[in-house]
């Protein structure tokens, strides 16, 4: 189910899910299908400020100047859930990104985990706006030297596939260019 668009063209998916690698583009195309919703953007920072770290604080600038000024941001950092009801209809959140909700949540016992991945679907059905969640695409080829990055790399995967059974809209963004990827492909049958 899509939700209207204010302007009565186009219906805009109520879950786009929007992923790539690092670098290949992903959040800005998630930020251009969100200036073409016609929708008042809410960008939802889930990342940490780290105000000591100069590369990402360079990152993370890169990231304002691009938005327009009229875009409203709110840093949920891991409290993603919480901020996803806070949205109202007339508005679209881009959530950038879910690997850095992950990683916020790293040392959660799988139990723990569980719960907070399920409170998160239950707030995107809850959520009263459409979404574009970035994704980072982890694990094509390298396997982590380190139990957290094996982990954070398992639980970012699986997340993903949950979102993507909810979605109605779903790119792969890779070397500057965006594919559709609902259009071009099939669903891996469960199990195995």
């Amino acid at each position: 189910m899509a939700a209207d668009s204010p302007a009565g063209g186009q219906r805009q998916p109520r879950l786009t899910l929007v992923s790539g690698p690092s670098r290949g583009g992903k959040s800005r195309w998630a930020e251009h299908l969100a200036a073409g919703s016609g929708l008042a953007v809410v960008y939802l920072a889930t990342g940490p400020s780290l105000p000591d770290d100069p590369s990402w604080q360079e990152r993370l600038q890169r990231h304002r100047q691009r938005r327009p000024p009229q875009w409203g941001c709110r840093e949920v950092g891991g409290e993603l859930a919480g901020a996803l009801a806070g949205l109202e209809p007339g508005q679209l959140g881009l959530v950038d990104s879910l690997g850095t909700w992950v990683a916020a949540h790293l040392g959660l016992e799988p139990q723990d985990w569980t719960l907070r991945c399920d409170d998160l679907i239950a707030a995107v059905h809850r959520c009263p706006a459409p979404l574009l969640v970035v994704c980072e695409e982890t694990g094509w080829g390298v396997v982590p030297a380190t139990a957290a990055g094996s982990r954070f790399r398992d639980r970012l995967g699986a997340m993903q596939q949950e979102l993507q059974g909810h979605s109605e809209a779903a790119w792969l963004v890779l070397q500057g260019r965006a594919i559709d990827l609902l259009a071009l492909s099939q669903p891996v049958p469960p199990g195995c």
